[in-house]
């Protein structure tokens, strides 16, 4: 009975096994790639199991950053390394299957203890981003940024002081546009509010067309190049 029991058990360990492995390489496979420029531009970086990081001569803030759901990392390495060429060490969190929200804390890896900075994300990585930047020790964090994504109320920083920037693209057909103006009740009222003429969802990164997005209006360069000259603006207004 025992030996059959035992059977028993290994074969649920092995069904479950291979219910796991099929899952993984169905998000592998469904998985945004980095564009030819991206891997580029990643060439610029160290990278180690957690992090992908944009290091910055006399850096003088960190920006760290956590990618949409199924996008790989390099995909912001255009506008990551024209961050940092003006100054500011940009560093790309890695998460268990691309997706920010198995591992919300994951800042807390890449951060050093002394390290002043400040969070942000795209899409489902800005709303992680945002749970994470209202409950962290604020005596470092200085700042919140959002790319095509919007704090919930697990988020919410509406009494906080902490500086806010927030870039939507006019041609996102990702982005819950309903929720998205819902939800600024969660921000600061001193949010700073951007928007990309002409730019879509994916175009936050460079990884192609993303599925249900909107035709850009814009080369994927310029908004690449919008995406860090905004950030770097916003940045020269923190006070650390």
């Amino acid at each position: 009975m025992r030996n059959k029991h035992k059977h028993y058990f290994l074969g649920v360990l092995l069904i479950l096994a291979l219910l796991l492995g099929l899952a993984g390489a169905f998000l592998h496979m469904n998985t945004y790639q980095p564009t030819s420029s991206a891997k580029q531009a990643s060439q610029h970086a160290t990278v180690t199991k957690n992090v992908t990081t944009f290091k910055a001569k006399n850096s003088k803030l960190t920006l760290v950053f956590y990618p949409g759901g199924l996008v790989e990392p390099d995909s912001y390495a255009n506008w990551a390394y024209q961050v940092s060429k003006e100054g500011y060490t940009v560093k790309i969190v890695h998460f268990p299957l691309n997706l920010a929200v198995l591992a919300p804390n994951q800042a807390k890896q890449v951060v050093g203890p002394h390290e002043k900075y400040v969070i942000g994300g795209h899409s489902l990585g800005g709303a992680i981003a945002a749970r994470y930047a209202a409950k962290a020790d604020k005596t470092n964090l200085k700042g919140l940024f959002l790319l095509a994504a919007y704090a919930d109320q697990k988020g919410r920083l509406d009494h906080s002081q902490l500086p806010v920037l927030s870039v939507t693209a006019s041609q996102d057909g990702v982005l819950n546009w309903t929720n998205y103006h819902a939800n600024k009740k969660y921000l600061p009222k001193d949010t700073t509010f951007s928007t990309i003429s002409g730019g879509n969802h994916g175009g936050f990164g460079s990884y192609g067309h993303q599925k249900g997005d909107k035709t850009t209006k814009i080369s994927n360069s310029e908004q690449q190049k919008q995406v860090a000259q905004i950030l770097i603006k916003w940045l020269k207004t923190i006070k650390n």
